[in-house]
């Protein structure tokens, strides 16, 4: 059968379009998979920041009276957080600071929207699962029983595009949730019976798509290569996970949401709304409204807010001018004041069975700038909280020496921890040693 981009199953008057075969280059889609056995954890959040921290401020320090570092891979509770990281001190007990971890790219802003998947675009043709991120992939496995399998919150200026922290297998950026005022509308308004039957006749439109397309696959099929016949099987697992989603959806149409704590905040501004941005992220969690949450602190963050002078772009080169890098610091500071708030407000929270809301939920926070003065994605600044874990400690991993491993080797760890059965995701080359619940 001749075939060409355009190439379509069609039905009912409506089509959906098949991925690129061999002569096309497209990365595979996903395969099936196993629901994990129930992990220690349940919930992830990830906290992403587009520019990351200045290092000198936020690295804790380790040392001997003779000044000697004594930080390891196994890890020091002797250590003593940097003046930005120094909000954590009151969380220190729960937290883990890991350093010397990255996954090995280049491209200084044009690299940072790896940091959960440790893939970059350009190379995402030639993975298994794409340029999927830690937080959609977690999604996949154990958003299903939640009325939003995943969240994303951010905003859609800055750098590039603005939010790039959540990217679907398919190469999909996921458009983020901006502002207090549209998450609180995502998880409290209460949708009309007017919406509902709308949504309803939408969602039965779908799945009559999906069911003609299944009715052609056979035929269309018999057409292909016995290479592009297992693509195709693939595609029409993907296929089948729509319309999981589909009866996910139809099923949550006529649940009600949560009541709304209180009335529905206006957006301020990204400064000012951090705060309750995390408390609605919190809210979202304990109501049992999703499983995984992502949070990326980009382009709306601007220093006029906080009364600092310039722009955050422009504070991250410092060029080691002094007043820039107070500057910095301050704004640093500020970001991970309310980080270690969060993680306060977790443990003081319980869910449905009356256990700490934090013991139960595993969060990273970190980016994928190593240092935005000099454009590097080396030595990622990461603190993992919560999820059962035993913290405590500063862990060393040392980037620059041989046999370190790669960041994408905590996320196969903190999947696991999750129930998800993998071993593997994205360039991992196995498990994080030594992490401990």
């Amino acid at each position: 059968m001749p075939m060409n981009r355009r190439t379509c199953l069609h039905g009912l008057g409506a089509f959906l379009a098949l991925p690129y075969f061999e002569s096309q280059a497209r990365p595979p889609l996903p395969t099936g998979r196993a629901g994990g056995a129930g992990g220690l954890a349940q919930l992830l959040v990830c906290v992403g920041n587009h520019l990351g921290f200045y290092p000198k401020a936020f690295w804790p320090t380790s040392e001997t009276a003779e000044g000697e570092q004594t930080t390891t891979r196994d890890g020091t509770a002797d250590f003593q957080f940097g003046v930005s990281s120094a909000p954590l001190e009151k969380i220190r007990d729960r937290l883990t600071v890991l350093q010397g971890l990255d996954h090995g790219v280049k491209g200084g802003h044009f690299a940072v929207h790896s940091f959960l998947s440790g893939v970059l675009r350009s190379e995402a043709a030639t993975m298994p699962n794409g340029n999927v991120t830690l937080d959609q992939f977690a999604a996949e496995q154990i958003g299903a029983t939640t009325r939003f399998p995943s969240l994303t919150v951010g905003d859609s200026t800055g750098l590039h595009g603005g939010c790039q922290l959540s990217w679907t297998r398919t190469g999909t950026r996921v458009p983020p949730i901006e502002g207090v005022s549209s998450l609180y509308q995502t998880l409290f308004e209460q949708t009309t019976q007017a919406d509902r039957t709308a949504a309803a006749k939408r969602l039965a439109g779908q799945k009559s798509i999906l069911d003609a397309v299944r009715s052609d696959s056979a035929q269309f099929r018999s057409h292909l290569s016995s290479t592009d016949q297992h693509k195709f099987d693939e595609y029409m697992t993907a296929v089948r996970d729509v319309e999981k989603r589909v009866q996910l959806r139809r099923a949550w149409l006529e649940s009600p949401k949560p009541t709304a704590p209180f009335p529905q905040p206006t957006n301020t501004n990204m400064v000012e709304d951090l705060p309750l941005l995390y408390d609605l992220i919190a809210l979202a969690l304990q109501t049992n409204s999703t499983k995984v949450v992502t949070l990326e602190i980009g382009g709306a963050f601007q220093p006029t807010h906080l009364g600092i002078q310039g722009g955050y772009h422009a504070l991250s080169h410092h060029g080691k001018r002094e007043s820039h890098i107070e500057s910095l610091i301050r704004l640093d500071a500020y970001q991970i004041e309310h980080f270690a708030r969060f993680i306060e407000k977790l443990a003081g929270m319980t869910d449905s069975e009356g256990r700490p809301l934090l013991d139960t939920t595993l969060v990273l926070l970190g980016s994928g700038m190593g240092d935005a003065n000099t454009h590097t994605n080396k030595n990622l600044p990461l603190v993992l909280a919560g999820g059962g874990f035993r913290h405590g400690s500063l862990r060393s991993f040392g980037h620059d020496r041989a046999g370190s491993p790669p960041l994408a080797n905590l996320f196969v760890s903190m999947l696991q921890h999750l129930g998800i059965e993998t071993d593997r995701f994205g360039k991992s080359t196995g498990t994080l040693q030594g992490l401990t619940a």
